[in-house]
């Protein structure tokens, strides 16, 4: 479970907030090898971004495949100082692992996305604030 209601708000769970800590951690570190390029970064921030994720779980048929991706999604963005809303291109592959579960990313910095050009963005200043 991703979110727990607390209040009557919507927040991360224990697990989740671990999880995505260590996400982050491991980022950083990448970051700090130059696994992760300062290019990279610059470029994920700048244009839009592809992810690739292999997800590794012990058994076929114990999780979904889709339902990793939302805190993976985040917790990536976070760590590099992207919007997440940047990101729209994701291809996710569901695997067995029993021994070692985990995850493979691989990221792609996509400077010239273009979004279908039979839809035209009027924008909140367009058309008087409605959207």
């Amino acid at each position: 479970q991703q979110y727990a209601t607390v209040k009557g708000r919507r927040v991360l769970s224990k697990d989740s907030r671990s999880y995505k800590k260590e996400v982050q951690g491991i980022m950083r570190r990448l970051r700090a090898e130059g696994t992760i390029s300062k290019e990279l970064v610059t470029a994920l921030r700048q244009g839009f971004v592809g992810l690739f994720i292999d997800f590794y779980f012990e058994t076929p048929h114990r999780r979904d495949l889709d339902g990793g991706l939302k805190i993976t999604q985040d917790a990536i963005c976070d760590a590099l100082g992207v919007n997440d809303n940047r990101v729209v291109d994701v291809h996710l592959v569901k695997r067995i692992d029993p021994l070692r579960p985990h995850i493979e990313v691989e990221l792609e910095a996509i400077a010239d996305w273009q979004f279908d050009s039979e839809y035209v963005y009027l924008g909140r200043e367009e058309h008087g604030g409605a959207t």
